[in-house]
């Protein structure tokens, strides 16, 4: 297979049983995908005991087209289930233990599916970020020592789907899909963190020193196989040790976090050496400049910049993308009114963030100059 994307990897190698071809990375990758469709009412919640449901259910059922809710991947979520479909691979995959909760109040957005493969291990996966603006919020809230409701339901949500899998199975994500997966192997009982094969990490954000402290981040750290786009923004917040593949992707920018984008070679990511040297200066930066940051300031950045974005009266980044002018207006009236306090604590955050900048671009330059040397 010449380079294509996880769609073109489905078609030339969807005839490999899982047990001709154990999962990889790029599986993986599919499989996190998969998990962004929206399966309520299609796919038994945890709690409920009508069993699994396989992939020719989906296909025929009545509600079929409600998988496609979220409009931005429209055409390639219905080619990969398609694809998934009609493949040996995927094709008989069953699906059970679905959860999806949205809760305002807790500005929390969760949701988890576990998968059956054919070859009968288990793969239980965490959805990233959907496009509603509260999932966002809690992207951001990841910043935060202490942990967010999203990251607390997935721990239980891996001990109590872990109570029905006998074997040992793999766990992983996208986005803030892959911190909940690392969250979750962190956290979970001993003998559901003994029974994790690997734990995928698809450009999801990290972890601040205290909380891999706290939670063992040692005991599962060799399990992790984490996977980043070589301009990646996302998967480098709070991240600064332990190994990583790079991945080529045929984007640019904040789009490399898009799967889709990842480029397959064969039956493998395309691999490049390193994040680029730019990204990964700006990293470092907005790294040091969170870990800089008291609780009480990051509270005030979260909850600040969250407002300015629901002024713009978006139920979702949907609404919110399609209708700029709009959305705009409603951001210029939040910034105008904002409170004095808030305003110079807001103020203050960015001048330590350029104050970080500066400091680390004079440090970049010192050691371009002795390399020179």
């Amino acid at each position: 297979m010449l380079m294509g994307t996880i769609l073109d990897y489905i078609k030339e190698y969807g005839d490999y049983t899982f047990q001709e071809k154990p999962i990889s990375e790029v599986d993986s990758l599919v499989l996190s995908q998969f998990a962004y469709l929206k399966f309520d009412g299609l796919v038994p919640g945890i709690e409920e005991s009508t069993g699994a449901v396989d992939m020719q259910y989906l296909l025929h059922h009545e509600d079929y087209d409600n998988l496609y809710a979220d409009e931005r991947y429209r055409e390639n979520n219905t080619a990969l289930f398609l694809a998934m479909a009609g493949s040996i691979r995927f094709g008989d995959m069953k699906l059970k233990n679905y959860v999806n909760q949205i809760e305002l109040e807790r500005e929390t957005q969760f949701s988890a599916v576990t998968f059956q493969l054919g070859d009968g291990t288990f793969y239980v996966a965490y959805r990233g970020t959907d496009e509603s603006i509260v999932g966002w919020k809690e992207d951001l809230n990841l910043a935060f020592s202490e942990p967010t409701p999203g990251q607390l339901m997935s721990v239980e949500y891996l001990d109590q789907t872990a109570q029905g899998i006998q074997e040992p199975f793999y766990v992983g994500g996208h986005s803030k899909g892959g911190n909940f997966a690392v969250y979750a192997a962190m956290n979970c009982k001993k003998e559901v963190q003994d029974k994790i094969i690997y734990i995928f990490n698809h450009d999801g954000p990290g972890f601040r020193p205290e909380v891999k402290k706290q939670c063992h981040y040692s005991r599962i750290e060799g399990r992790i196989l984490r996977t980043i786009p070589h301009s990646s923004l996302v998967g480098m917040i709070l991240y600064s040790e332990g190994s990583y593949r790079v991945v080529e992707s045929k984007s640019i920018g904040l789009l490399q976090h898009d799967p889709y984008s990842w480029l397959v070679e064969k039956d493998h990511f395309r691999v490049v050496k390193q994040v680029y040297s730019g990204r990964l200066f700006m990293d470092a930066t907005l790294n040091d400049w969170i870990l800089s940051l008291s609780q009480e300031e990051i509270h005030i950045f979260v909850d600040t910049l969250y407002d300015v974005v629901k002024a713009s009266e978006a139920d979702n980044l949907i609404d919110f993308t399609a209708d700029w002018k709009r959305s705009f207006q409603g951001i210029m009236d939040a910034v105008k009114n904002m409170d004095t306090e808030k305003a110079q604590v807001m103020g203050d955050m960015m001048k330590t963030l350029f104050e970080i900048l500066a400091r680390n671009a004079r440090e970049e330059l010192h050691l371009e100059q002795l390399f020179k040397k």
